[in-house]
């Protein structure tokens, strides 16, 4: 491209500057070839007109496009030079407050000498784990990119870290050291990684010192060395010295300092343990008195030096060797106050100036005398003679104490070898050869580099100055790495990202293609002509340096043609509004102005005329009263003629008004008459049509309804249809007699008003001709009364209208009479409800805040408890691999092995035992405490626990003893009557053996019955369900016939129970002859026979009818507790849809403050929502009913096999013919089965012996879908099951061998399967439940409200264990804390891909270049990469694990809650810590992605959860994306929005916040500062970051079952048949 091209107009360039070293400038006219001049503009709107160098053909740097501004690597900038990196650094560190940037393989750091929220834990946990290009830049990155090429390649790592004085070397190697000491934790028992960082505080005692720049500058060069284990794990750390500024010790400048060490040791002589030395201030001394102020502000000597003793101790080093070392500091103090007579010695004591280069060598070349070094390593003082030693003799006394430490601190020093004549080694040599041992010490490991940048010398907080950070980065290499990356390709964008975000360059014939790639590869063909400047890859196109500014050039100029022509547009639309608004007005102005001229000339015409008037009526009034005088006679006499013949008139037409009134009703009649005539006419025509019509139809509808499926649509509803229409004629029937009886009433009364006006007529006629000579009698009387009635009106008149004024006058006065006593009771009432309220709000708040309290003390100390067992389980967890790993260690051939069937964790399980055995085994206890070790016996919590219950034992046992002395005593007494009843003869033994055949035979024929009964009604059922099939029909039809023959075979039985039935009774007769035996009742017979009704048949009706009793009124009670259930579940969700609808209607009134773009872009999203919404609903349903067809599919095929063995089984008794003593044997055995299933008590038998193979079967070995289609929580129910039997037959042993076991299989199988969620959960709920079971038939009548009478048999009658339901609940936290961890370790890295990066909404997330650190997951086609319904799938597999398995709902809702509290913290935290994503399309894309997560918690009716509003913090950050961010109203409006984030996180976000689109503006450093007033007020936590680790404490509430263990199956399938039904 040439000059032409890219200088054009609007084009930014970069002008030097002698202040602000470059400067920005527009061109504002287009560059020609050959121009001695650029037309320029600078920022402050002053032209500028830029001289150019034709020979030097150099142009103004370009200046970058804003969308690269602020770029995290300055290798994504398409510019690579100085001005751009220098703008790009300062925009970062003054607007967004960064001060970490990548340069490629480089960080750059930028000193902001303020403490900053970004170092804590909860940061390192961020970034620990991430790739380099997923995080922001920082400190944080660099040392987890070395920690992992460590991990990976198996290759040493070096972090350089360089800069000037004051820039922060120090602090950043502090902070790596810090992050490695936390994600590398130390696993031997010394703590390394504290001896790290302790290191810290000894060597800036011993090498820093105050200088002009600094504080605390490092003098001399520190190269630390860290190891690590196999485990990558800390295990020792190194620390070299290099190059330290030796000269300090003898000469300071002026404000500066020597070593800290020499301060703290002054500040600390009044030290009992210092006396001796003989120290005073530091002024006293002049090796710390040179520079002048021996005091630095804001450090106090004395408390660093408690640190630095601290340090000491805490890395092993001896008391002893401490004092020998402040021994010698305080000597050199002393050697330094001695008065030197040959002033050569004192030259030889001052011999570096400070900060001058010149002359080093030479500066250097003194060497150090051999005879001196001789002296001091024959010194008597052990210390001193240590130091001078050759390196081979030092190298014992770098570690201090035998195994004490494994951290050492030494000066790299080449070895010394024997001084000559020859060679003399001088202060220059130590320093070459120091250089060149570091040097190689680099070479061998892979090298990160860290430059720290000084930004002012004045140590002033977030000041930049441009000419000290320019000088910087040419001196320290960065600006060369720039230069090397823009020889290459620097800037790499993905197909998929480029061709979003240059579209707009694409022509429409290219869009239609469906290959991006190659859509791509022609525009850029197109564009850019020079094939150099870009590479097509195989996912990412690479250009060279500029292309990609040329390329946003080239979509700016698009865009502004764009703008261009839409403002055209809209202004041309302005203009005309604006004229058509002008001429409107002038026409009015017209209007008005000519209606004001008309209406002048109209008033003297109008005047004009008047005069002519008031001639004329002048003229004429004379001439019109003589007039008048006539015309009034002349009035008078046709007045009275004509008022005579209009009377006669009127009377005429008062005649013929009558008759006409007459024949208008008469005529009106007749019309009524026909009309009705007509229409009965048309309705019976219209009916016999719509009849001949109907048939018509009726005979179609017959052929059409011979179709059975026609006839079964139409029958849906028809009976309804009948009913509502026979219903409807009966209204219209009765309706219809209603209007007939009142037309009947009507005639009648017209009838008969029509003869009354004929007889009125007839009198009238008669009347008038009498009546005429009255005429003018009456009519003067007429008027004589006329003018009494208006005289009359007058004085009424008068007298109302002074009514009504003193009415009017009353009632004003009553009605302020009123309005003030209304005034006074509302006051009386008001302050009554004052007081009142006062009074209730006081007492309420305090309550309130009562309640809080509590609750909130309770919180805190369930999760101190919990974690507590964390920390348990943590330790026994770790206890447990140091045990493996001695057990590796010490295996030899002779090693002796524990027996292969004990368990791993046995010896952890000594859980409170119940036991009453012998004194023994308390002292087996102590012995195994003594042979373990007091370490392991304080691992085990319970063991105090046991030895404590096992003394109230023996207490216990005492007590027995002499209380069954007592009995005995008692019982020696009543030896005689219990002889008596004891005995029973050997005939009535036989008898009851007889009826007790006939009770189990009619009972097996009974449940028989039954069980066929249910069988075929179950097929009947499924077939009609699938009545369609043709195959399901045929199957069912012989299922029929089977169940048929098997009714017949039942049948059979039943004649059989008959006959033996009867040959019982005989035998029974028999036996009663020769006894003294009650007779049965003759009024009771049997049902089904003629046979009389033995005794104890009458006692098992009455216990059936009292069993049928307990039965209904149990089925009543579950009926009650159903409708109260649902009761309160309607209640609920009346509470959710009223809450519901106050967050619709919040939302709603903040959507109304909101400005019309946002509102539209809110309804939107609202819309997208509910589309989706019901999108879901339609997926749930689809689920359902494939899962409901599933497992009807299944049970079928079970009645199938059930049917089949039945089949196979009567074949065989048919086929095979078996003996009478054989069969009646056989009978016998199935009656006692049966017996056994009739009288089962809820209890399981099993032997001592097969207590592993228990374990073994129902927990060791056990899968989750092995009892899947059985009752949930089937192992619980089992185990309980054999708890009450050991508690039956009050076995103490047992029960704690049983339960012991069961809880170290449980933890043995949680530890084999500690990432198996399925696994994890079905135990959680099983041990849950065995929890509950242990609660509900404890006997405790606080777990037994909600039990049956049949429950309530099934309790624990000897045995309390309490104890051990406190160990199932630490067992079930421990589960709940790792299935939370499973299902955060499955989460956790979908979050960040999908709900930040994963483009839920097409076409909104914008797109920039990426520089030398590319992101890990890109956003698409990567397969790494997560979507929203990825997440939404895995919690659907939770849930329906969960549910599945029977865990408690409540325990559901904590689950969730705490996995959305990880999804909120951990892409919070990752929005905190990452630039690319804070914009405006990511807020809308994350809040889609949040509105799908709190429809799915809709979904599953997990509102109650909480676990929504966890998410409120990012959802208010989605929002802080999306608002305006310009006025102090939006500033006002994000604080009262934003009341769940810190104020830390919000201006963070705000810095943070990065446009991707020209209409987009960035935040402004001002709007930040008014945000910061106005939350001053907040009193927010420090940390920037969410704890992502935090858990909830988890609650189990008791959760009563309603199954009863007599109603418990053992299925085949789970290899339990040594367990006996009791």
């Amino acid at each position: 491209m040439s000059a032409a091209q890219l200088y054009t107009k609007y084009t930014r360039v970069w002008i030097p500057d002698p202040d602000e070293v470059w400067r920005s400038a527009e061109i504002i006219k287009d560059y020609k070839e050959g121009d001695k001049s650029l037309h320029l503009k600078l920022e402050d709107e002053t032209l500028y007109e830029y001289p150019l160098d034709l020979q030097g053909n150099e142009l103004p740097f370009l200046r970058n496009p804003d969308i690269l501004v602020g770029e995290n690597d300055l290798t994504a900038l398409s510019y690579l030079h100085e001005p751009a990196v220098l703008h790009n650094l300062k925009v970062r560190f003054l607007e967004s407050n960064h001060i970490y940037t990548y340069c490629g393989i480089v960080l750059v750091a930028i000193n902001p000498y303020e403490q900053l929220p970004i170092y804590e834990q909860d940061v390192i946990y961020a970034y620990s784990g991430q790739n380099g290009g997923d995080m922001d830049p920082h400190i944080f990155a660099v040392a987890e990119e070395a920690y992992k090429q460590m991990a990976r390649d198996e290759k040493n790592q070096s972090i350089i870290v360089s800069g000037e004085s004051g820039a922060g070397k120090t602090v950043s190697a502090k902070y790596a050291m810090r992050f490695f000491a936390t994600v590398g934790g130390s696993a031997s028992e010394t703590n390394i990684e504290a001896k790290v960082l302790a290191s810290s505080p000894i060597m800036e005692a011993i090498g820093n010192a105050k200088t002009t720049r600094n504080d605390n500058s490092s003098r001399f060069g520190k190269y630390i060395q860290i190891g690590f284990d196999k485990r990558y794990h800390i295990s020792g750390a190194n620390m070299r010295t290099y190059l330290l500024e030796k000269s300090r010790v003898v000469f300071q400048a002026e404000d500066e300092r020597n070593y800290h060490i020499f301060y703290q040791l002054c500040a600390s002589a009044s030290l009992p343990e210092f006396k001796d030395l003989g120290l005073t201030c530091a002024e006293d001394f002049f090796y710390t008195s040179q520079g002048g102020d021996t005091s630095i502000d804001g450090v106090d000597d004395a408390d660093d030096f408690e640190k630095t003793r601290h340090a000491f101790t805490l890395l092993g080093v001896k008391e002893s060797h401490q004092t020998a070392i402040f021994r010698i500091i305080a000597a050199i103090l002393h050697l330094g106050n001695l008065e030197i007579q040959a002033g050569r010695d004192r030259e030889f004591c001052s011999v570096l100036v400070e900060y001058q280069s010149e002359g080093f060598l030479e500066k250097n070349r003194d060497t150090v005398y051999e005879e001196q070094i001789n002296i001091l390593k024959a010194s008597k003082y052990q210390m001193v003679a240590d130091l001078f030693q050759d390196e081979k003799d030092a190298a014992s006394t770098s570690s201090v104490g035998k195994g004490s430490s494994k951290i050492s601190v030494r000066s790299a020093r080449p070895v010394i070898k024997a001084a000559n004549k020859e060679h003399k080694k001088t202060v220059g040599h130590q320093f070459r050869n120091s250089l060149n041992l570091l040097m190689e010490t680099l070479n061998d490991t892979t090298p990160h580099y860290v430059r720290c940048i000084k930004p002012n010398d004045e140590k002033l907080p977030f000041k930049f100055d441009p000419k000290r950070a320019v000088q910087q980065l040419r001196a320290c290499g960065v600006l060369e790495t720039i230069h090397i990356s823009a020889a290459g390709f620097p800037s790499r964008w993905s197909y998929h990202d480029f061709f979003n975000r240059y579209r707009v360059l694409m022509k429409k014939r290219d869009l239609s293609k469906n290959d991006k790639k190659q859509i791509c590869q022609t525009l850029l063909k197109d564009l850019i002509k020079d094939l150099d400047k870009f590479q097509f890859g195989h996912t990412k196109i690479f250009f060279r340096a500029g292309q990609v500014a040329y390329l946003e050039k080239l979509r700016a100029d698009k865009f502004r043609a764009a703008t261009i022509m839409i403002q055209k547009t809209v202004r041309g639309w302005l203009q005309r509004v604006k004229y058509q608004r002008l001429r409107e007005a002038a026409v009015i102005i017209q209007r008005h102005t000519r209606g004001h001229l008309a209406r002048r000339l109209a008033e003297h015409l109008r005047r004009t005329r008047a005069a002519i008037i008031f001639q004329k009526q002048y003229r004429m009034l004379r001439i019109h009263r003589a007039f008048q005088r006539v015309r009034s006679a002349t009035i008078t006499i046709q007045a009275f003629a004509r008022g005579m013949f209009v009377r006669r008139i009127y009377h005429k037409i008062l005649l013929e008004h009558k008759a006409t009134i007459l024949q208008k009703y008469t005529r009106g009649w007749l019309a009524r008459t026909r009309f009705r005539r007509l229409r009965g006419a048309t309705l019976v025509l219209q009916c016999y049509y719509r009849r001949m019509k109907a048939k018509r139809e009726l005979k179609a509808l017959k052929i059409e309804a011979l179709s059975a499926q026609h006839l079964k649509k139409l029958n849906v509803g028809m009976e309804n249809k009948v009913v509502q229409l026979q219903r409807k004629i009966d209204e219209q029937n009765k309706e219809y007699k209603l209007l007939n009886e009142q037309l009947s009433i009507l005639a009648s009364a017209h009838s008969s008003e029509v003869e009354k006006l004929k007889k009125e007529l007839v009198q009238y006629q008669q009347s008038q001709q009498g009546h005429g000579n009255q005429l003018v009698s009456l009519q003067e009387e007429m008027e004589h009364l006329r003018l009494e009635l208006e005289k009359a009106h007058g004085e009424r008149k008068l007298v109302e209208d002074s009514y009504i004024k003193e009415k009017d006058l009353l009632r004003k006065r009553i009605a302020d009479l009123e309005e003030e006593n209304t005034l006074l009771k509302e006051e009386k009432e008001e302050l009554n409800s004052r007081i009142l309220c006062q009074s209730e709000d006081e007492f309420a708040q305090n309550t309130v805040e009562e309640n809080i309290q509590i609750k909130k003390e309770l919180e805190e100390e369930r999760f101190r408890y919990q974690n507590l067992v964390k920390e348990y389980s943590r330790l026994e967890q770790r206890y447990d691999n140091l045990r493996d790993e001695m057990t590796i260690i010490k295996q030899a051939p002779g090693h002796r092995r524990n027996p292969s069937n004990q368990s791993s964790l046995e010896s952890d399980s000594n859980y409170p035992s119940i036991s009453t055995s012998e004194i023994g085994d308390t002292e087996d206890v102590i012995q195994k405490v003594e042979e373990v070790g007091m370490e392991k016996a304080a691992m085990d919590m319970n063991l105090f626990l046991k030895l404590q219950k096992r003394v109230r034992e023996l207490e216990q046992e005492r007590k027995k003893l002499q209380a069954q002395l007592e009995k005995k005593e008692k019982e020696s007494k009543k030896s005689q009557v219990i002889e008596t009843k004891t005995e029973v003869t050997s005939d009535h033994e036989d008898f009851a053996y007889n009826s007790l055949k006939r009770q189990e035979l009619e009972s097996e024929n009974k449940k028989l019955k039954n069980e066929l009964n249910e069988l075929r009604k179950a097929v009947a059922d499924r077939a009609t369900q699938n009545n369609s099939s043709n195959d399901i029909q045929e199957s069912y039809n012989l299922l029929l016939n089977q169940l048929k023959s098997a009714n017949e075979e039942l049948e059979v039985r039943k004649e059989e129970v008959l006959i033996l039935r009867t040959q019982i009774m005989k035998a029974a007769q028999q036996k009663e002859t020769g006894k003294n035996m009650e007779k049965i009742s003759t009024n009771a017979s049997w049902p089904n026979s003629d046979k009389h009704v033995d005794q104890e048949d009458a006692i098992e009706a009455y216990q059936a009818m009292c069993e049928t009793n307990r039965l209904l009124e149990a089925q009543l009670q579950d009926q009650r507790r159903e409708h109260e259930e649902e009761l309160e579940a309607m209640k609920s969700q009346v509470d959710e849809l009223q809450e519901e609808m106050k967050k619709q209607h919040q939302a709603f009134l903040q959507t109304l403050q909101l400005s019309p773009e946002v509102q539209v872009e809110f309804g939107l999203e609202q819309e997208i929502t509910r589309l989706t919404n019901e999108n879901l609903d339609l997926k749930e349903l689809l689920e359902k009913l494939e899962k409901n067809e599933r497992k009807l599919k299944k049970q079928l095929k079970i009645y199938m096999k059930r049917v089949q063995d039945f089949e196979s089984d009567m074949a065989y008794t048919s086929q095979a013919p078996v003996p009478a003593e054989r069969r009646w044997h056989e009978r016998s055995m199935q009656t006692a089965v049966q017996r056994k299933e009739k009288d089962f008590q809820g209890m399981l038998e099993y032997h001592k012996e097969d207590e592993p193979l228990l374990i073994r079967n129902l927990i060791t070995d056990l899968k989750p879908q092995t009892v899947s289609a059985t009752v949930p929580c089937l192992p619980a129910y089992i185990l309980y099951m054999c708890i009450r039997h050991a508690d039956y037959i009050n076995d103490d042993q047992k029960v704690h061998s049983l339960l012991t076991s069961t809880i170290n299989g449980v933890k043995k199988v949680l530890k084999k399967h500690s990432e198996d969620f399925e696994m994890t959960s079905f135990w959680l709920a099983n041990t849950c439940r065995l929890l509950h079971c242990l609660k509900q038939y404890s006997g405790d009548v606080g777990f037994m409200t909600r039990n049956t009478a049949k429950q309530n048999e099934h309790c624990l009658k000897n045995f309390d264990l309490t104890e051990y339901r406190q160990v199932l609940s630490h067992l079930s936290i421990q589960i709940y804390q790792q299935l939370i961890k499973i299902a955060e370790a499955i989460l956790q890295p979908m979050i960040v891909s999908a709900v930040l990066e994963n483009e839920s909404i097409q076409g909104l997330s914008g797109v920039k270049p990426m520089g030398y650190r590319n992101r890990s997951s890109s956003m698409a086609n990567g397969d790494s990469s997560y979507t929203l319904d990825s997440i939404i799938r895995q919690l659907n597999t939770f849930h329906s694990i969960m549910s599945d398995h029977g865990l408690d709902p409540e325990i559901v809702q904590q689950v969730f809650k705490q996995l959305f509290y990880m999804i909120n913290a951990v892409a919070l935290n990752n929005l905190l810590l990452r630039k690319d994503v804070c914009s405006w399309s990511t807020g809308m894309q994350m809040r889609f992605n949040i509105s799908q997560l709190e429809e799915w918690l809709r979904g599953k009716n997990l509102q109650q959860s909480g676990a929504a509003q966890t998410l409120e913090p990012l959802i208010q950050a989605a929002q802080l994306l999306q608002l305006k961010k310009k006025t102090s109203e939006d500033a006002e409006a994000i604080c009262s929005l934003c009341t769940s984030l810190t104020t830390q996180q919000i201006v963070k976000i705000l810095n943070l916040y990065t446009p991707v689109n020209e209409f987009e503006e960035r935040v402004t450093v001002a709007f930040i500062r008014d945000i910061q007033i106005h939350l001053q007020e907040r009193n927010d936590p420090p940390q920037l970051l969410l704890d992502f680790k935090h858990m909830f404490p988890v609650m189990f509430p008791f959760n009563p079952s309603s199954i009863t263990m007599d109603l418990i199956h053992l299925p085949a399938s789970l290899n339990l048949e040594f367990l006996n039904r009791v």
